[in-house]
């Protein structure tokens, strides 16, 4: 099992920034795909970004991000820390939600990456909430 803890979640006003983290402990073999997906109020979890954990390091060759957020939100890790970030710039309202981190054992690609019933690792979730 892999254990999955965000971090970084809060208040911002549109236009600004936040950077969640997504510190990972456990079976790091079972690692090979991270993702980032968002819970908006009254909607259905959805996609925001994904990465290929090559083993045990970071990769980084590999990026997958939704149509809504390419441009504005970057993904990353550090190996050392076993932690995967989610860097957000140009908050807009609509980014509220609350956003999760997840990963899984397989090396996930042909679309599979944004498919919430594809990762087996979840995190409790973290809120961003960005005011007009």
């Amino acid at each position: 099992q892999v254990q999955l803890y965000e971090s970084g979640g809060g208040l911002v006003q549109a236009g600004g920034s936040l950077r969640l983290s997504c510190a990972a402990s456990g079976r790091t073999f079972s690692r090979s795909t991270m993702g980032w997906f968002r819970q908006p109020p009254g909607k259905e979890r959805e996609f925001v970004a994904a990465v290929k954990w090559s083993g045990s390091r970071w990769s980084g060759s590999t990026i997958y991000y939704a149509d809504s957020v390419k441009g504005r939100f970057t993904i990353s890790g550090d190996n050392a820390k076993n932690t995967v970030y989610l860097q957000m710039n140009s908050l807009k309202p609509e980014d509220t939600a609350v956003y999760y981190c997840a990963a899984s054992g397989l090396i996930l690609s042909g679309g599979l990456y944004s498919y919430t019933g594809s990762y087996d690792n979840w995190g409790q979730g973290t809120q961003v909430t960005v005011s007009s």
